[in-house]
C-alpha cells in the first residue's frame, strides 16, 4: 500500500507566455528561500534554461516534469524525488510552460501546465501582465478558473501594473484572491537569444538578478498567502522515483531495469569516470541523468570543453549535452588539444552520447569554424527553428537503441547538420532517418529524459564499465 506524501507546493502558470511565469516563479523561490524555507524548484515541459535559474534561487538542481518525455506516471514521482534530493524541501514551487491549457500539439492538452497540475493535484497561482488591460483581465481570470474544473486557480499575482489605481481597476474585476501586485520593472526583465532565455551559466549577473527577483517579490508578494495556498496541497498518492530501479516502457525490453553498480565494484576509487560537458557551451542537462548513471556504478566528472585541455583522468564514457556551442564557437575551436584528444578518444571506441550541442560539437565544422572532426559531416545556422515533440524509433542496435525500441524526445534548434545521417543512424523521426550511431556512439539533434527511458542509461552505462574494465 502507498503511503501518501505530504508536502507543500504551487504550480506558477500564465493565460500566456510572456506575462512574467518565469520571473515570478522564480522570485517566488528565492524569495521564500530568504524566509527561511527549503525550497525545491521545478518546470513544466522539457526546458532546460528556467531550471538553471531555479536552480540559482534554490540553491538545488531545477528539475523537469514532462508527461511526454517520461510518461504520466513518472510526474509525481518525479516531483517528490526532486523534493527529496539533496534534503527535504519544505515547499516546491512548479514553474509552467506556455499558457495553462497549451501543450503538444494535437494532443488536447497533453503534457500542458493543467495536465501536470492535474497529475500532481497542485493548486495554481495564476500571473497576469496588466499592462495594456485593465478590467477585461477580471474576465480572463474568469474564463481561465472555469474552463476546466478538475484546474483549481487559488490566488493570481498581477504583474507590469503601471500604477496602483490602474492595479485597483484591475483587482476590483476579479474574483479569485489577489496575492500581490508587481510594478513594471523593465531592469529585471531575463535576456534571450534565438532560442529563448539566456541561460543563467552564461549570464554574468545571475545571481544579481536572481537577488533582485527575490526582493521583488517579498516586497510585492504575499508570500504567507502563498504558502496557505502552498498547504492546502493534498497528499500525493505516489513513491518517490529512484535512479536505482526504474520502470521500462519501452517494448521488446524487460519490465523493471535495475541501474545498479556491478558486484564487482568494491570502492569508489575503482568507479569508471563519464566525462560530462559543461560550462557556458553546455549547460542543458537533466539532473536524473547524473544519477542514473551514479547508481550504474559510474563517476560523473564534469568538464568545460572550452577552457579544460584535456578530458578528466580515467575517463571511460563521454557525455555531450545540450546547450549554445554556435555561441562559444571560438573558444571551443581554439581549445585546439581538447579537440584532438576527443577526436581520437572516440575514434578509439570511447563511449560516447550527444545531444543537440554535442552533434555540433562532434562534427567537422561549425559555421566553417573547425570542432572536434568525429562525425564526418558540416553544421551550419539557419533562419528554420526545428520545435518538435517526437517520438523516435531506433533503426538499428546500438550504443543507446535497439532496432524498432520507440522513446520519447523533444528537439529545439536553429542549426542544420549535412548530411543528417551517417552509415547508421541514430533515430528514425517522422518517416526520416536522423543522426549518427554504431557500437560506440549515439549522436543527434533528438533530447531524451532518460528517466523515461532507463534502458538508454543502462546500456550507456555497460558500454562504459566495459570500456574501464579492458583498460
Amino acid at each position: 500500500m502507498i503511503e501518501p506524501v505530504e508536502i507543500p507546493r504551487i504550480v506558477v502558470a500564465a493565460p500566456a507566455t510572456g506575462q512574467g511565469k518565469t520571473t515570478v516563479a522564480t522570485g517566488l523561490m528565492a524569495a521564500l528561500v530568504r524566509a527561511g524555507h527549503v525550497v525545491s524548484g521545478h518546470k513544466v515541459g522539457p526546458d532546460y534554461i528556467d531550471p538553471g535559474y531555479h536552480a540559482l534561487a534554490c540553491g538545488r538542481p531545477g528539475r523537469n516534469l514532462d508527461p511526454h518525455l517520461v510518461g504520466e506516471s513518472l510526474v509525481a514521482p518525479l516531483l517528490l524525488h526532486g523534493a527529496a534530493v539533496p534534503v527535504p524541501a519544505d515547499v516546491a514551487v512548479i514553474e509552467g510552460v506556455m499558457g495553462l491549457y497549451d501543450g503538444r500539439i494535437g494532443g488536447d492538452g497533453f503534457s500542458s501546465t493543467a495536465h501536470v497540475a492535474r497529475l500532481t493535484r497542485t493548486p495554481v497561482v495564476l500571473v497576469v501582465d496588466i499592462s495594456k488591460s485593465s478590467r477585461s483581465i477580471g474576465a480572463v481570470v474568469h474564463g481561465m478558473a472555469t474552463w476546466d474544473p478538475t484546474i483549481e486557480i487559488a490566488g493570481v499575482i498581477l504583474n507590469q501594473a503601471g500604477s496602483a489605481r490602474h492595479a485597483e481597476e484591475v483587482r476590483s474585476s476579479i474574483s479569485v484572491p489577489v496575492l500581490g501586485v508587481i510594478p513594471r520593472n523593465p531592469d529585471i526583465a531575463t535576456p534571450s537569444r534565438h532560442l529563448g532565455l539566456v541561460t543563467a551559466a552564461e549570464r554574468g549577473e545571475s545571481a544579481d538578478v536572481v537577488a533582485r527577483l527575490a526582493e521583488v517579490v517579498t516586497e510585492h508578494v504575499d508570500l504567507e498567502a502563498v504558502l496557505e495556498i502552498a498547504r492546502s496541497a493534498p497528499p500525493i498518492d505516489a513513491v518517490a522515483w529512484s535512479p536505482s530501479v526504474v520502470e521500462v516502457r519501452a517494448p521488446a525490453s524487460p519490465s523493471v531495469v535495475e541501474v545498479r553498480a556491478p558486484a564487482s565494484l568494491e570502492t569508489p576509487a575503482r568507479r569508471p569516470v563519464v566525462a560530462v560537458a559543461a560550462g557556458r557551451a553546455f549547460t542543458f542537462q537533466y539532473a536524473e541523468t547524473s544519477e542514473l548513471l551514479e547508481a550504474a556504478g559510474c563517476e560523473v566528472v564534469p568538464f568545460d570543453p572550452a577552457l579544460d585541455s584535456t578530458l578528466p583522468a580515467g575517463t571511460a564514457g563521454l557525455y555531450l549535452g545540450g546547450g549554445f556551442p554556435e555561441v562559444h564557437a571560438k573558444d571551443l575551436t581554439d581549445n585546439a588539444a581538447l579537440r584532438e584528444e576527443i577526436r581520437a578518444a572516440v575514434a578509439d571506441g570511447l563511449p560516447t552520447v550527444a545531444e543537440c550541442a554535442g552533434l555540433l560539437y562532434l562534427c567537422r565544422t561549425l559555421d566553417d569554424v573547425p570542432m572536434a572532426g568525429v562525425i564526418d559531416a558540416d553544421a551550419a545556422m539557419n533562419e528554420r527553428l526545428t520545435l518538435r515533440y517526437p517520438v523516435a524509433t531506433g533503426v538499428a542496435d546500438t550504443l543507446l537503441t535497439r532496432a524498432g525500441e520507440q522513446v520519447t524526445g523533444h528537439e529545439f534548434h536553429r542549426t542544420q547538420v549535412a548530411p543528417t545521417s551517417g552509415a547508421t543512424p541514430a533515430w528514425e523521426v517522422d518517416g526520416e532517418q536522423v543522426g549518427f550511431a554504431s557500437d560506440t556512439l549515439h549522436a543527434s539533434y533528438l533530447h531524451t529524459h532518460w528517466a523515461g527511458h532507463p534502458q538508454l542509461a543502462a546500456r550507456f552505462a555497460a558500454a562504459v564499465h566495459d570500456r574501464h574494465a579492458r583498460g
